[in-house]
């Protein structure tokens, strides 16, 4: 029945117990949250990054929770803002490919605070992240993500403080009423759009804190006794489903809930990107690793993609921000051509207005193909053509990103990056010391075990 969704979702999340998760998804979530610490690591010297610090600084009061990397301890609603503008300062971090969402930018924050506020154990920690990841996850998918995005909302923002809540929701104790009431007052705190893609603004990286901070508020106040819609996601007047789209399948929300973990289905980046341009990277290395071209012997690049793609990222690329940059189909295929990846040195103020990249961008061009169209964001294809001055044509298809559930990075490739953006702030002997907390999380008896090593 449409109106016991929400209350479905909210039960299985209340009743998620460590022993019932498959250990294939525990397994998931401890790379995404390695994955996570070396992206927030590593956004602590970001700009962002360090305005969001300094302003926790700044505010002060007495708190038990860890600010990463600046040996500073604060209130958890603060600290957890913070945390969440970390892990999404430089678009690198973990993402569902078809709900359209990062979800440890805004699960991570909310469930590590708490944790620490509370001396949680590691097992209750990780439960509480599954909870998070599948409460977020299938609240796009029941909002219809693609319809979602075209309106202009960021489902991180918007479906985040759902998954912060529940994750806190779990680590506070709540009772069953309680825990409903918190997702509720979540729900009502749903906030993020698309507006930053115009001039490339920070307000990105704002959405997935600030739902970390509007999560753990929830769980605050329903602990007091304030009280939440208990049909947050399907009340006829007001449902959040139904206002943020006109394509909502609440029966996605709950599909083989118990039984499919959507937390398996996440990605880990490969590139500091947004996820749509990453099969056009894919195919761009690809394609290069099988001809021969001179950038100067290229007419135009042709890539076909989906409707959401092309309003997404198929812009004019006009060097302005990282972000900007980052979300830029032009900017990326240019990048990937040129200099045979996609890094974090490639979106510095300098290389932005690069003369070199700046030209070639200007010959991508993206293209609505209607066969894409019809999967996205289910599966994430890319085609690229390159046309030649001499009339000559090279095409490639990729449909499965790197990175994603059926081309996914190895754990080996997983540590690899996560030391690459680590040691950017803290030494490599205390890196794979919290590779090895992370690896072990299940055993710890309190997570300060592994907060102690991210001050």
């Amino acid at each position: 029945m449409e109106n016991a969704v929400s209350e479905k979702l909210a039960r299985f999340a209340y009743l998620l117990e460590y022993e019932s998760t498959p250990q294939s998804c525990i397994e998931r979530i401890k790379q995404n949250l390695l994955d996570s610490i070396g992206c927030g690591i590593f956004g602590t010297t970001t700009r962002p990054g360090q305005i969001a610090a300094n302003l926790v600084m700044e505010l002060g009061g007495e708190g038990t929770c860890t600010l990463w990397s600046y040996q500073f301890k604060g209130p958890l609603l603060n600290v957890a803002l913070a945390l969440g503008i970390f892990i999404h300062s430089y678009d690198f971090d973990d993402t569902h490919n078809e709900a359209k969402l990062h979800p440890a930018s805004a699960v991570v924050p909310a469930a590590l605070c708490i944790a620490e506020e509370l001396n949680s154990s590691g097992r209750d920690f990780l439960t509480a992240l599954t909870a998070g990841y599948e409460v977020m996850i299938r609240t796009s998918l029941g909002a219809g993500p693609n319809a979602v995005k075209m309106r202009g909302w960021h489902l991180t923002g918007v479906c985040g403080t759902l998954g912060a809540a529940a994750a806190a929701g779990k680590l506070a104790g709540l009772d069953f009423p309680s825990f409903q009431s918190a997702l509720g007052l979540a729900g009502s705190q749903s906030a993020g759009v698309w507006a930053f893609n115009v001039e490339g603004a920070m307000s990105k990286r704002l959405h997935p804190g600030r739902a970390a901070q509007s999560g753990i508020l929830s769980v605050l106040l329903a602990r007091k006794g304030f009280t939440g819609p208990r049909q947050i996601l399907e009340a006829e007047d007001g449902g959040l489903c139904r206002a943020l789209s006109d394509e909502y399948d609440f029966r996605r929300i709950t599909k083989d809930i118990g039984k499919v973990f959507e937390a398996e289905k996440t990605s880990i980046k490969p590139y500091p990107s947004c996820r749509s341009v990453h099969s056009s990277i894919d195919a761009v290395k690809k394609l290069k690793s099988e001809n021969t071209i001179n950038p100067a012997d290229i007419e135009t690049i042709l890539v076909y993609n989906s409707k959401v793609v092309k309003v997404q990222t198929g812009w004019e690329y006009i060097p302005s921000t990282p972000l900007k940059a980052q979300m830029s189909m032009q900017y990326n295929v240019a990048v990937a051509f040129l200099e045979h990846d996609v890094l974090p040195d490639q979106f510095t103020e300098d290389k932005l207005k690069d003369p070199q990249i700046c030209d070639l961008a200007r010959r991508v061009k993206v293209i609505v193909d209607p066969e894409i169209d019809k999967i996205y964001p289910k599966e994430f294809p890319s085609i690229v053509e390159v046309i030649l001055k001499n009339g000559r044509r090279l095409k490639v298809r990729v449909d499965s990103p790197k990175g994603s559930p059926k081309n996914p990075l190895s754990y080996e490739e997983v540590k690899k990056k996560f030391l690459a953006l680590a040691t950017k702030k803290i030494s490599k002997k205390r890196a794979e010391q919290v590779i090895e907390v992370v690896d072990h999380l299940e055993s710890l008896e309190s997570i300060k075990q592994l907060t102690a090593l991210l001050a």
